[in-house]
């Protein structure tokens, strides 16, 4: 009645009422034509969200397909075509999932017996591999996405590798490269080369580590750590003479492993138990030489020792250390003798042409950490043919300065009027877990400096810039003696880059 009524309502109007309501109808439709052309009028813009709404689908997040393929097919084991035993476990598969690995399809399509077989029995002689690492890889031919624990990801690459899944691997190699730390870098070394994964990532982790006394600690395979000391990529942050120091340690380490004293006191008791060996042994061999010593030599002919006999006190330290035969430090001692008398004799006024790989094999390695953002000024100690680098950090700038007759120096400076010089700067950052957070580096750069002349080698961005932070150069002060000529024309150019 109540629809009935309003309509008997509605035709029951007068025809003043109803003229009225059809003038009211009419007055809104010229309101909304007196409006500006480009407005746009209300009920025609309800009406279209209307439609909007009508036309916008409606999304409801249901089951997706790769879960249920996974709880279905995998875990449930439905209508399973072959089964896999190995390690004591049994797993109900499927051969069309199975081929998506090298090692399954290989076996299925070819003339091999097990193609026919309900049942195959895998051989694993990896001891990396176990149970819980073939259910990671098994189930990941059943879904979309793996998540691979840092714990875990050393056994699932091996049998990922075993079964030739090339995109879990790369995965594992991923995961590997984000927890790279203290204590997973050489369980992760040693089995990317076990697995001929890419290494790239452990080494570069283990190249930028800030401090070199860090790798006494972290590094126990010789094959490691003489890739480490031979690259001139390492980061050393004082001089060579820490890369010597550092190696002492860690052979003291490799020969005494039931050692546990503090780690103050670590260099104290290898320099102790050297000594013992020189005198209740009465050994005057050197190190290196003896039985016990050969297995190192690999490593310390790495030492750069040519920058380790340019300072006094440190040359005393490997005379007395006895650890070195004598012909590796008397070549070395002829080279620098004759390096110098070219400085001298033959005007070498350092590198002006470029040879990189003269660079990467003898430049001198040498750091420094810059605990907060200040003003620092520092030289490294050593004889550097008379080649007095000053470097400043002062306002975001990084500045090389050749110190002639400014500044004061302990030893001899030259006076020639320009001095070239190779070198290349490289600045990091580290989180508290060792990760790298920000790295610059100029590159191989050659340079020509004048007396006194200041030149600036780095700008720095303040937004990218975070503290402690560690400055890592290497510097070639000479010439090899095959490319060396004299300076007969002064150039305009003070610095230029090399590629």
């Amino acid at each position: 009645m109540g629809i009935l009524g309003s309509r008997f309502q509605l035709s029951s109007q007068g025809p003043e009422e109803a003229t009225e309501g059809t003038s009211t109808n009419r007055k809104h439709s010229c309101e909304c034509k007196k409006r500006k052309r480009n407005a746009q009028c209300d009920c025609d813009s309800e009406q279209e969200e209307d439609d909007g709404i009508l036309d916008t689908p409606r999304r409801k997040k249901l089951k997706s397909t790769s879960k249920y393929i996974y709880q279905t097919l995998f875990l449930n084991g439905e209508n399973s075509d072959i089964r896999i035993c190995a390690l004591g476990q049994e797993w109900n598969l499927h051969k069309v999932y199975l081929c998506q690995s090298g090692y399954f399809s290989s076996m299925f399509s070819g003339s091999w017996k097990e193609s026919s077989m309900m049942e195959i029995n895998l051989e694993i002689p990896d001891q990396n591999i176990d149970t819980e690492a073939l259910q990671v890889v098994f189930g990941s031919l059943y879904r979309d996405d793996v998540l691979i624990k840092p714990s875990r990801v050393v056994s699932i690459l091996a049998a990922a590798c075993m079964l030739q899944l090339d995109d879990l691997i790369q995965q594992c190699g991923e995961t590997m490269k984000e927890n790279i730390s203290a204590k997973t870098v050489c369980g992760y070394y040693a089995c990317a080369s076990i697995y001929e994964t890419p290494i790239v990532a452990c080494m570069m982790w283990l190249l930028s580590l800030f401090t070199i006394h860090k790798l006494v600690s972290i590094c126990y395979r010789v094959e490691v750590m003489e890739q480490l000391i031979q690259s001139s990529d390492l980061f050393v942050m004082q001089v060579e003479m820490d890369v010597y120091t550092a190696l002492k340690k860690w052979m003291f380490l490799q020969l005494n492993p039931l050692w546990d004293g503090p780690i103050k006191q670590l260099l104290a008791d290898a320099d102790a138990w050297l000594c013992k060996r020189r005198t209740d042994l009465c050994e005057k061999e050197p190190f290196l030489n003896t039985d016990e010593g050969v297995p190192f030599r690999s490593v310390f002919n790495f030492v750069r020792l040519q920058y380790i006999i340019n300072d006094l006190a440190s040359a005393r330290i490997l005379e007395r250390d006895n650890i070195l035969p004598p012909d590796w430090l008397t070549s070395v001692y002829k080279n620098q003798w004759f390096a110098m008398l070219r400085t001298e004799f033959e005007n070498d006024n350092g590198p002006q042409e470029p040879n990189k790989d003269e660079f990467e094999q003898s430049s001198m390695r040498c750091g420094r950490k810059l605990i907060k953002d200040g003003d620092y000024c520092w030289r490294w100690t050593g004889f550097n043919f008379g080649f007095d680098l000053l470097v400043t950090y002062t306002n975001r700038f990084i500045v090389f300065k050749r110190n002639t007759l400014s500044q004061p120096c302990g030893g001899a400076v030259s006076l020639q009027a320009r001095r070239h010089l190779a070198y290349r700067l490289r600045l990091a950052s580290f989180d508290s877990r060792g990760k790298l957070v920000c790295s610059r580096s100029t590159g191989y750069q050659l340079l020509t400096l004048e007396k006194d002349q200041e030149y600036v080698v780095m700008n720095l961005d303040s937004r990218l810039l975070s503290f402690p932070l560690y400055v890592c150069c290497n510097f070639l002060y000479t010439s090899p003696q095959s490319d060396h000529r004299p300076d007969s024309s002064e150039k305009d150019r003070s610095a230029h880059s090399v590629s």
